[in-house]
């Protein structure tokens, strides 16, 4: 399995914007399904947006029209760019990597990085 690496949470006013990194190690990282990941308080685990390995991406509900995810396959690195930053956001962000049409449960889970959006 791959091992899994998050950066970049913390505490950001209301309108701010954010920039989550997950590392990857191993050799496979190119052909990987790579995605983000929160858990509210109290919520479920829900998805933010995914990236295949040919670059193509997706967006969960949580995701839709402020987040950017994007990967570097040299850096083995995929990235989360949040804008406008609500209150709502405030979670513990998960990396996901699995193989492609497979299940995010069946790959690998980073340790999360929290972000909270707060004044």
């Amino acid at each position: 399995q791959v091992q899994l690496v998050e950066s970049g949470g913390g505490l950001v006013q209301p309108g701010g914007s954010l920039r989550l990194s997950c590392s990857a190690s191993g050799n496979y990282f190119n052909v990987l399904t790579m995605g983000w990941y929160r858990q509210g308080p109290g919520k479920e685990r829900d998805l933010v947006a995914v990236i295949s390995s040919s670059g193509n991406t997706a967006y969960g509900d949580a995701g839709k029209g402020r987040f950017t995810i994007s990967r570097d396959s040299r850096k083995k690195t995929v990235y989360l760019q949040m804008n406008s930053l609500k209150p709502e956001d405030t979670a513990v962000y998960y990396c996901n990597a699995r193989r492609a049409g497979s299940k995010a449960d069946d790959g690998s889970w980073g340790q999360g990085t929290q972000v909270t959006v707060s004044s």
